[in-house]
């Protein structure tokens, strides 16, 4: 006697969408004898399927022990039903949920059985730089809304062929409803202009590819966006794309074929090999090799550089290895400096034309634009772990999940590498990186990717965020919407956001406080200073401040940002140390290499001094900080690495660049447990000490991580024994210099305190907005604790 029939209905939650979810199911219902069908809804998979109860049960297991790849189950619900009386299992059409929302899969880099058939001159996709299948290609930036069919991307226009409709319509083929499946007969092609006019005689991308061996820039549409591209190796033509870019000394991201051609230029350790092959495909920062033969105007006073693998067909072809073809190419974003990527062809031709000398276009629209992502391996005791500097294309807009169930809510982050967070039950959407928010064409980017992830995520925000600066655009925003819309709006401080942020990566439901090392550039503090040197006890909820870094004065105020020697001049008032020609800081403006001396007065340069001593004296547009980002602004200045700067952080990433490993030795920093304060005067006299003694700079930036490193330790374990704490959370942008990371994190896990780094959002101001949602969601359901 045949047991009795049984009927399972199952709801799954995740990124089971154009992940080949569909057609693995089908496949598994097949292998188990199963009747019945899957389909896609905007809440993400339905499955109603028919079987004995023993069979059932193994169907379910199977189900959530081996999905595809790139597939996440989040939830999974079943219920019994009755048998539906299906006679076999099929996929049926997909049912559009009102109010319904799922994550989506972000950009995947080419799978290798699509490469194989790239370079398969028996494949009918041969060369073609738009194959894909189930298992890779575009995803985020094609979407227009959900659920994810061809209807809804930038596919839509191109009607299938009868081959690819074939394979597009059968559950076991690996392009079983890949929505951007084409192939040369029906499906997106490349073209190369010069000016308005293009070489049809000539394969374009063999014209490309000459253009680039002979030193010509080539902007190129790529998966999120253009690229200006040239060859790595040719110091002239990459002074001229920074000429053409008004990009001064900012690193360049560069392109490689394979981790082998990698090798000839960078260290690569086992742990980066596999970052850099991952499907992500970020940017991976790496070390320079003493033989390296990249440019050095690629990265001006960095040992570090930035490198990637192609991840689209397209780049595979553009960068295949031949005889006097370069064996690395500047892979750099599409746009002057500062302002959002390109995305458009007819922008391209408007705003990219003058900076390149060919335009490598394609008839694929994008969405949404998405950067290239950055990544950096950092080592632990417990091994190597990847750190996210720019989370964009490869992991946004993947979705993070919450401890709790979160009502609709928008964060609109930071004023420097913006993003923007949604909320919407208990995933939180990360936007992908939007940028500086400097510029009316930004702040449109801005805009834009809010309503777009809005519709995608079926957000509307009953709760908004800002920060607690009154500047930040994202702030104006903000409170220009809650007025308009009649919503609450919470102000976040900005330190406190970084600190949440952390806490809420790692799914912590924050019932208990924990240390927070919160250390950056520039942060609007609740007493109207510039903070970002701040150890906080924080949860949720609230914090409290027992340690920040003693203020000192920034002269000029946002100049200082942009002129270390003023943050120099600055610290040695503060210290008490007279300004001596002797002094770099001092030096340069004596000597006028910034400022030109009038022949008629040629003490000029006496007078800026004079007149930063005052702003010193009175206050006067001299801004308070307690900012560690400016500390150690400072510090190169001081021992002359860097006097002004062209772009963020530049100092300090010179002053990590040029620390010596060998040296132990380390500078004193004091905790004033009366006044809650930071003591670095003793620093900078030393500073100054070894300076003056010749001691080499290497040796003075190890000692200065070093001290901060014992100081990040000593400031904990003082919370330790004040609050009975032992976890403690290292957020804020100066975390991203890797041997400050790496030293404070051996010194606290010596202590065995547990430590929370960032891995899946940056430690910088492109994860504040995770933070601010989540404090802004607790604070508007209890009341605020200790804020001071």
């Amino acid at each position: 006697m045949m047991s009795e029939l049984n009927g399972r209905h199952i709801q799954i939650t995740g990124v089971v969408q154009g992940v080949g979810f569909r057609p693995f199911v089908y496949g598994l219902a097949q292998r188990h004898g199963l009747t019945g069908w899957v389909r896609n809804s905007s809440a993400g998979v339905e499955i109603e399927v028919n079987g004995v109860t023993a069979v059932l049960d193994r169907f379910l297991v199977d189900l959530q022990n081996e999905p595809p790849p790139l597939a996440q189950i989040d939830s999974l619900r079943t219920t019994p039903i009755p048998p539906n009386g299906a006679a076999l299992f099929e996929i049926i059409a997909s049912q559009p949920v009102a109010g319904a929302f799922q994550p989506i899969s972000p950009d995947i880099c080419i799978c290798d059985d699509c490469r194989r058939e790239l370079f398969d001159p028996h494949d009918r996709r041969y060369r073609y730089p738009f194959i894909n299948c189930t298992n890779c290609g575009p995803r985020f930036t094609i979407i227009r809304d959900i659920p994810y069919d061809r209807p809804l991307t930038t596919m839509a226009a191109f009607d299938l062929c009868p081959d690819c409709a074939a394979e597009y319509h059968n559950p076991l083929d690996r392009r079983f409803h890949a929505q951007p499946v084409a192939c040369p007969a029906c499906g997106p092609h490349v073209w190369l202009e010069r000016g308005r006019q293009g070489d049809k005689e000539t394969p374009p991308l063999s014209q490309a590819r000459e253009m680039l061996a002979t030193g010509k820039i080539l902007a190129l549409k790529g998966l999120g966006g253009f690229h200006l591209a040239c060859d790595g190796l040719n110091e002239t033509a990459v002074a001229e794309l920074r000429r053409r870019k008004l990009r001064v000394d900012k690193p360049f991201a560069l392109m490689v074929y394979d981790v082998d051609t990698a090798a000839q230029f960078c260290q690569i350790s086992e742990a980066e090999r596999a970052l850099l092959t991952s499907r992500e495909r970020p940017i991976v920062l790496l070390q320079k090799r003493p033989d390296c033969a990249i440019a050095e105007s690629c990265a001006p006073g960095q040992n570090h550089l930035g490198i990637m693998l192609p991840y689209t067909p397209l780049h595979y072809l553009l960068l295949e290895p031949a005889d006097g073809f370069p064996a690395a190419l500047v892979m750099t974003s599409g746009n002057l400096s500062e302002e959002p990527i390109v995305t458009d062809n007819d922008e391209a031709r408007e705003r990219l034309a003058p900076l390149s000398d060919a335009l490598l276009l394609h008839n694929r629209p994008i969405e949404t634009r998405c950067d290239d992502s950055v990544t950096r391996n950092v080592a632990l005791s417990s091994g190597y772990v990847q750190m996210i500097t720019r989370r964009s294309r490869g992991y946004a807009p993947a979705a993070l999940k919450l401890p709790w169930d979160a009502p609709p809510t928008l964060a609109g982050g930071a004023e420097l590498k913006n993003t923007f967070c949604l909320t919407n039950g208990r995933y939180a959407f990360l936007s992908h990186h939007i940028g500086d928010l400097e510029n009316y064409e930004t702040l449109q980017s801005f805009e834009t990717g809010i309503a777009h992830l809005e519709k995608l995520f079926r957000v509307k925000p009953e709760l908004l965020a800002y920060d607690l600066h009154p500047n930040y655009l994202a702030t104006r925003y903000i409170l220009e919407r809650a007025e308009a819309e009649g919503l609450t709006a919470v102000g976040v401080q900005h330190h406190h956001a970084h600190i949440a942020a952390c806490m809420a990566e790692h799914n912590l439901p924050g019932e208990r406080p924990l240390i927070g090392l919160s250390f950056d550039g520039t942060g609007y503090g609740a007493d109207g200073a510039i903070w970002g040197g701040e150890l906080l006890v924080a949860d949720y909820l609230g914090y409290e401040r027992p340690y920040h870094l003693d203020y000192f004065r920034l002269p000029g105020g946002d100049k200082a940002a942009r002129e270390p020697w003023r943050v120099a001049l600055a610290l040695l008032y503060e210290a008490g140390i007279a300004w001596d020609e002797d002094l770099p800081p001092v030096r340069y403006v004596v000597n006028g290499e910034q400022y030109a001396v009038d022949s008629e007065r040629p003490t000029a340069h006496f007078s800026l001094l004079t007149a930063v001593q005052h702003q010193l004296q009175t206050g006067l547009n001299a801004p308070l900080t307690s900012s560690m980002g400016r500390l150690f602004d400072g510090v190169a200045a001081l021992i002359g690495l860097r006097q002004t700067v062209n772009y963020e952080a530049q100092a300090a990433m010179m002053l990590e660049a040029i620390v010596d490993k060998g040296e132990d030795g380390r500078y004193p920093f004091h905790l004033d447990d009366e006044r809650g304060l930071i003591d670095w005067r003793e620093m900078v006299t030393a500073v100054v000490g070894d300076h003056r003694a010749r001691v080499s700079p290497g040796r003075i930036a190890a000692r200065f991580h070093n001290g901060l490193a014992q100081l990040a330790l000593d400031a904990s374990l003082r919370c330790r024994q004040r609050y009975g704490l032992n976890e403690v959370a290292l957020s804020g942008g100066v975390w991203q210099n890797v041997t400050l990371l790496e030293r404070t994190a051996v010194l606290l896990a010596g202590d065995q305190f547990t430590l929370y780094l960032h891995r899946k959002v940056p430690a910088n101001d492109g994860g504040l907005a995770l933070g601010q949602a989540v404090v802004a969601i607790n604070s508007s359901q209890y009341p605020r604790i200790s804020s001071q």
